[in-house]
């Protein structure tokens, strides 16, 4: 589930979140993702809310298959930017136990901005069950920062 047009406040603050981003500062913990486009090769950027649980660094989609997500796992690799400062990552999906632990602490971080993107009842309080079940339709990704070349 999608949501491919998104509603003039959900534009709107992610216009402002992406603008504050280039400025160098993180709302909240947000940064700028960018994504090459899967045909064009074009890049196009979101604010993600990145974030890391036992050292590891994960993205989640709580909007679902939305086109970063599939241009992500097409390219492989993604760039974070916060001011000047952009970062290239390895991406790669996660699934199962791997994928519960980071969904719960997004949850429990973000459920007041992405709440509503998840069925109800389902919080940071669900059983592991419950979040396994979430997770294929709300995709969760580790980020590993890329060596330079």
């Amino acid at each position: 589930m999608a949501t491919s047009e998104l509603d003039f406040a959900t534009r709107f603050f992610n216009a402002v979140i992406k603008g504050l981003s280039r400025l160098g500062i993180s709302a909240f913990g947000a940064q700028e993702l960018i994504v090459r486009g899967r045909r064009s090769g074009k890049e196009f950027s979101t604010p993600v809310n990145p974030m890391t649980v036992g050292g590891v660094t994960y993205l989640i989609a709580p909007r679902g298959q939305t086109q970063w997500v599939r241009n992500a796992r097409h390219h492989r690799e993604v760039a974070l930017r916060r001011g000047r400062r952009r970062t290239a990552y390895e991406i790669a999906e996660v699934h199962g136990a791997e994928a519960v632990p980071p969904m719960r602490h997004y949850l429990r971080k973000w459920a007041w901005e992405v709440g509503r993107f998840f069925p109800e009842g389902v919080t940071a309080d669900s059983t592991d069950a419950e979040l396994a079940a979430v997770i294929p339709a709300h995709p969760v990704f580790r980020i590993t920062e890329r060596a330079a070349r």
